[in-house]
């Protein structure tokens, strides 16, 4: 889907690259601020969950001190991409992609209905977090930082944890912690002002340059694609060009960072649109904000990239790209499934020996999606 046709402010059409140039150098040096550390009891930022869901895993995520509502979010985005039908190839089910074995301990039947769902989001949410805490208790003695405990335990089994004193030294649990660790920060509620990157000049000047090439749908700037692009498109190449790898499309691209509000945009943020704004999957368009209430976008078939005014119907909101947000993310093939990156890799000690499991479980949440993926939102580029 596209971006409703907005109207554009002839004022805008004439802005000359300098100025943009000199309003994101001045918008970059001129904010301030420090990244933001989330607590136990940290609220989930506006739009990051759907709405249906909020509740539930702001009250699950408070469930012991180890875990947290966005770190909790985090995990139901990895497994599932909050979708309560998912299902992989490994037989983990739900949004919380458990296995039946697993589900039979832990299963939870937090809407009070006289069974224990495994497809229904509410029990589903509740057992994510009462498995989480299980782990919690299995490595408490454990010295460190007690959340970054508790994922090495999810993804490489609490054995490996005791075992080590710590998280263990195994490339995918080490990834799988960071990953996790750094995804929570996106679905975090700002507390503070949101550190400004410093490679939005970069992606600006790329967008600046290839304005007025026409739009297409599916386009990544190929050259058998004629250098066209479509929107998320566009701001993958234009932060690729800064170093920054995004996930191909837009509603992905929307977790590569913390989410400033309104007020607090800078030039070099994403910003988004979405069919229902109380639903993150429904984003369908993005574009790179570039100051004065004004973005780049590839906008639709029929039209060449340009300058947009951002505030129109359907806006759901910002993200400010980080190097360490965009590089959490899942990596998903045309299908939508996921298919790389850390999180999904199957767990491994030093020199590919399998990492021992042990706890409540005979393989760890990580381990029973391996290989697997899980079925994600819609390939459709947008």
């Amino acid at each position: 889907m596209v971006l409703r046709k907005a109207g554009t402010a002839a004022a805008a059409t004439g802005v000359v690259l300098v100025g943009f140039v000199g309003l994101v150098t001045f918008g970059t040096y001129a904010a301030s601020g420090t990244p933001q550390r989330q607590g136990s009891r940290a609220a989930l930022s506006a739009g990051t969950v759907p709405a249906a869901y909020q509740g539930l895993i702001q009250e699950w995520g408070s469930l012991c001190p180890e875990i947290s509502p966005p770190m909790l979010a985090a995990q139901l985005y990895q497994e599932s991409g909050f979708d309560p039908s998912a299902r992989s190839p490994a037989k983990a089910y739900g949004m919380a992609q458990f296995l039946e074995s697993t589900w039979a301990t832990y299963g939870v039947d937090a809407n009070k209905d006289g069974k224990k769902d495994i497809w229904d989001p509410a029990d589903a949410i509740a057992s994510a977090a009462t498995y989480d805490c299980a782990l919690a208790r299995e490595v408490a003695n454990v010295p460190g930082d007690g959340q970054a405990n508790l994922l090495a335990a999810y993804n490489a089994g609490p054995y490996a944890v005791i075992k080590y004193g710590g998280v263990p030294p195994y490339r995918e649990t080490q990834g799988y912690v960071r990953n996790i660790s750094t995804l929570a920060r996106s679905f975090t509620a700002p507390t503070a002002a949101v550190e400004v990157s410093p490679q939005a000049a970069g992606a600006i000047y790329f967008a600046q340059n290839v304005l007025g090439t026409p739009y297409l749908w599916g386009g990544e700037g190929l050259p058998s694609q004629g250098g066209r692009f479509d929107c998320s498109g566009l701001t993958q190449a234009a932060y690729a060009s800064v170093g920054i790898t995004l996930p191909r499309v837009a509603n992905d691209q929307w977790y590569a960072g913390p989410h400033p509000s309104r007020d607090q945009l800078r030039p070099g943020d994403l910003v988004f649109w979405a069919t229902d704004l109380n639903d993150p999957r429904s984003i369908h368009h993005v574009g790179i904000y570039v100051g004065g209430g004004y973005m780049i976008d590839a906008p639709h078939t029929g039209a060449v990239i340009r300058y947009d005014k951002i505030d129109t119907r359907e806006y759901i909101g910002a993200t400010r790209v980080t190097s360490d947000g965009a590089g959490a993310l899942p990596v998903r093939g045309a299908d939508g499934n996921i298919t790389g990156g850390p999180a999904t890799e199957p767990d491994q000690g030093g020199g590919g020996t399998p990492a021992p499991t042990g706890g409540p479980t005979s393989a760890s949440p990580a381990a029973r999606a391996a290989a697997a993926g899980r079925p994600g939102q819609s390939p459709a580029k947008t």
